[in-house]
């Protein structure tokens, strides 16, 4: 992962780095712990059971990481996740996390290129 594939992404990386006090290899270091975060892979089946109350815990929880991480195109999605089931919305949430998580993925994409053109 990069700065410059950050930004590519739409990463707020200038605010993502003042949060870390400037130090760019740990910024680095916790957007790649963010993405791989475990909640994220435990999301999908709690909205498959339809478990509002835990869906919104795992989604509130992965704004706060994507938000802290100013991974602005994640933040916004999972936001407007967040805030639906913050109001109990019945609806299929499902559509709405694969969308997210094709985000995600297409940020760790972006990174695995960078790398192997410049390995």
């Amino acid at each position: 992962m990069t700065i410059e594939v950050l930004n590519e992404f739409g990463a707020d990386t200038a605010e993502g780095l003042a949060r870390c006090m400037g130090n760019e290899e740990f910024y680095l270091k916790m957007v790649e712990l963010g993405l791989a975060d475990e909640r994220f892979d435990t999301l999908r089946p709690i909205l498959e059971a339809h478990n509002l109350d835990d869906a919104f815990e795992m989604c509130h929880a992965l704004k706060g990481v994507f938000g802290n991480l100013s991974l602005t195109p994640l933040y916004d999605q999972i936001s407007e996740m967040t805030e639906l089931l913050r109001a109990r919305t019945e609806m299929d949430y499902l559509p709405m996390f694969d969308e997210i998580r094709a985000e995600r993925d297409r940020l760790l994409a972006m990174a695995k290129e960078k790398e192997s053109t410049e390995g």
